[in-house]
């Protein structure tokens, strides 16, 4: 495949000229694309939904589990920044590991980003009405099922609205809710070190030690499954590259460092709310209480605040809200991408004329998204979850992916300079390898039916591996029908780096090398 990576823009866009209608370009700043990344990933429902089980796997020292996961984070994002550098396309992975290792590893990295918000969008709006009619004191309406599914789905459509609107509407929505939500963690934050250290607290609390930062301290086995947790918790970040279209200073890979800065300030997000739940709880209660999942944080909210504890309330709300928009972005775009070459049905590829958006990818994506949340819902509210836990396998494996492409595609350049050598191939394949270990070590824990939610087994397997197996099925389904109808996106081949294009390297011939 001749390497067309030499422009600012994807491909699509060169050459014959342009398309009648594109994404629309520099419609938002690095800021709001940081802000979208750090939204992406729902950082007070995130903490609230993982901080307990991982209290209870590694006791105290759960904030150097939070940390360790931030290690393969930081890599796979050094490799979305370099990829991003020589080919801004906002189907990021999809175009990515396709121009690197072909068309069929490239399919599939990209229908695991759409899998991704299919599973989880209906599972976050529902979590932000919840945690809302919490926060305004209508409790019997966040227990009533029909009330507050009819809710979320009321909420998917709006927040799907706001997308196809514009991707100005999406960052201005976005700045407001990451706001409320960071003012409100670091009010709860703030509150529980200072009962601690005031010792008024009315919990068995310890005070913070850096021995918590230690990740191994509860030994290997415990450590693999607070790895598992802490990807899921740093899972969305990239949504800031899917924009890497429509963002201000695209050429100079503004997407690419938003998407790195969103890791480094969430994992000191992570770190400091981590410590100040561990440190006020106790390890003891959060183990007891690992099974509330998200609502340990109402819990400690009402224990720390007192009639401040909406605060908290309000912040996991504002958190799933705002995800629940960011999540349908990567979705979306990725759809888009893959339609425009030919891998995905042509509809797909509809940019809206007015607003410059792809509404028929993103409503597609949302429709989607609800028919799976209304369906498992039926099944049971466990099965919902169990769905959530499915989502370590997609994520582990594209991003994975990405840092193998991300040296196979600059393969002939590594050696050029030490930064080449270790930010662009060592660094993304220790965390594409790190990555791939958690992958191997879900695949065995989902197989067992009693580390499900479920607790059941679906024809002899954990609940999650067989949604994980169903929705690998499907895919293959879905591209066998397009391989049939054929094009040229089957026929592409293997690429490499623009040499003009790569940091650091000297000024060599023009693209169009092949591996």
């Amino acid at each position: 495949m001749a390497d067309d990576s030499a422009g600012s823009r994807p491909a699509h866009d060169r050459g014959a000229g342009p398309p009648a209608a594109e994404l629309k370009h520099d419609a938002i700043g690095f800021l709001d694309a940081l802000v979208i990344g750090i939204n992406s990933t729902s950082p007070a429902y995130s903490l609230a939904a993982v901080i307990g089980p991982i209290v209870a796997l590694v006791a105290v020292y759960a904030p150097g589990v939070v940390l360790a996961s931030f290690v393969p984070m930081l890599l796979i994002a050094s490799a979305f920044y370099y990829l991003d550098r020589v080919d801004q396309d906002c189907g990021t992975t999809f175009s990515w590991v396709t121009r690197a290792m072909g068309p069929w590893a490239g399919w599939f990295g990209g229908w695991a980003i759409m899998m991704t918000g299919v599973l989880v969008v209906g599972s976050l709006a529902d979590v932000a009405v919840g945690f809302g009619l919490l926060t305004v004191g209508l409790d019997g309406w966040a227990e009533n099922d029909a009330v507050r599914q009819t809710l979320a789905v009321l909420l998917i459509l709006v927040m799907t609205a706001i997308c196809v609107i514009g991707t100005e509407a999406s960052a201005h929505v976005q700045n407001a809710l990451i706001l409320a939500q960071v003012a409100c963690l670091l009010v709860f934050a703030g509150v529980a070190l200072y009962r601690v250290y005031a010792g008024t607290g009315s919990l068995d609390a310890v005070e913070p030690s850096f021995s918590w930062l230690n990740p191994f301290g509860e030994g290997g086995a415990a450590l693999t499954g607070g790895l598992l947790l802490g990807v899921f918790m740093y899972w969305g970040w990239e949504s800031a590259v899917n924009l890497t279209e429509e963002v201000k200073g695209s050429g100079a890979s503004a997407p690419g460092r938003a998407g790195i800065w969103s890791t480094v300030v969430l994992v000191v997000t992570y770190l400091s709310v981590g410590i100040a739940v561990v440190a006020y709880a106790g390890p003891a209660y959060l183990a007891e209480n690992a099974a509330e999942e998200e609502f340990i944080f109402a819990q400690l909210a009402t224990e720390a605040l007192g009639g401040w504890d909406w605060l908290v309330l309000l912040a996991v709300s504002t958190s799933a809200l705002a995800s629940t928009q960011t999540t349908i972005i990567p979705a979306s775009r990725t759809a888009l991408s893959m339609a425009r070459r030919g891998a995905l049905p042509a509809p797909l590829a509809r940019i809206n004329p007015r607003f410059r958006t792809p509404d028929i990818s993103t409503w597609g994506v949302a429709v989607v998204a609800i028919a799976w949340y209304l369906v498992v819902n039926q099944i049971s509210e466990n099965a919902l979850f169990d769905s959530l836990t499915a989502l370590s396998l997609l994520i582990a494996f594209y991003y994975a992916l990405t840092g193998v492409a991300c040296a196979v595609y600059y393969r002939r350049h590594l050696t050029e300079s030490l930064r080449n050598l270790l930010l662009i191939g060592v660094g993304p394949l220790v965390g594409a390898g790190l990555l791939f270990w958690l992958l191997v070590e879900s695949v065995g824990d989902m197989a067992d039916p009693a580390n499900s939610y479920s607790g059941t087994s679906w024809f002899g397997l954990g609940p999650p591996l067989v949604i994980g197996i169903f929705i690998v099925l499907v895919g293959i389904l879905v591209l066998a029908a397009q391989r049939l109808a054929g094009g040229p996106f089957w026929r592409e081949r293997r690429g490499v780096a623009d040499p003009v294009l790569v940091p650091g390297a000297h000024r060599g011939p023009g693209p169009g090398e092949e591996g």
